[in-house]
């Protein structure tokens, strides 16, 4: 199951302020099952702070969270606890950030994006009017406009995902969104399917849709078959 493993998609995890999360597990669902507790142990009312961040107006927040300096966070951004948000990181005007994100420093959460339940690695960045579920992104990754990771099959069954010998692997939750390596980038208007795991390096070219698994250091290109048909001249109105 290597190719399931933490090891082939994230290489910086030491740099990662808190890379505890990581210790003692294999796979990242192991690591995401962990991140609601290390919060509630993390962020607690006490801790609950803002530190020498600059926050605009009519931002709103709920719950505990803690935020480092440096921080930009926008007008009109939602931030839902229990979260972290790291030192020198972008929150865009409209984004909304749900309980048990992570977001490491130098990152940049874009206009109306909404992450969930997810971990951002240092400088990676998520661009406007995008949505990251259940996810965990390496550093420096970057996910373009419009893109959705979703994180739940329509049936609402556990997420199952193949390892390196093609059996199924069931990651014990029906909510489980992307995995994406180190450097990688996403185009505009792609989509990744629950369970999707995109190594190192790669760049996923706009309008792609995602599943399963996508080795590193490779650049993958949309298909497209255009019908083009006789159309009557009609005066609109």
């Amino acid at each position: 199951m290597n190719n399931l493993k933490n090891e082939y998609y994230f290489n910086h995890i030491d740099e990662f302020e808190y890379s505890e999360l990581f210790e003692n597990t294999t796979y990242p669902w192991e690591v995401l099952a962990k991140v609601n507790d290390f919060l509630e142990e993390k962020v607690v009312k006490p801790d609950l702070k803002i530190n020498n961040a600059t926050v605009d107006e009519f931002v709103s927040f709920s719950g505990n969270y803690i935020i480092g300096e440096g921080t930009h966070i926008h007008a009109n951004a939602v931030i839902q606890g229990p979260v972290i948000i790291g030192k020198n990181v972008e929150i865009q005007s409209g984004a909304l950030v749900r309980p048990g994100s992570i977001i490491g420093d130098n990152c940049v959460v874009g206009h109306a994006s909404e992450i969930k339940h997810s971990i951002m690695q240092n400088k990676s960045k998520v661009a406007s009017l995008a949505f990251l579920g259940d996810s965990i992104l390496g550093k420096s990754t970057r996910i373009g406009s419009g893109i959705i990771c979703a994180n739940r099959r329509f049936d609402q069954k556990d997420i199952t995902v193949k390892n390196s010998m093609g059996e199924k692997v069931d990651v014990g939750t029906d909510f489980f969104g992307a995995i994406i390596g180190d450097s990688t980038r996403l185009g505009a208007n792609s989509t990744t399917l629950p369970g999707s795991f995109i190594g190192a390096y790669t760049w996923i070219l706009p309008t792609v849709q995602v599943r399963g698994f996508i080795p590193s250091e490779k650049r993958v290109f949309p298909t497209q078959t255009l019908r083009i048909d006789e159309n009557p001249k009609v005066e609109l109105k």
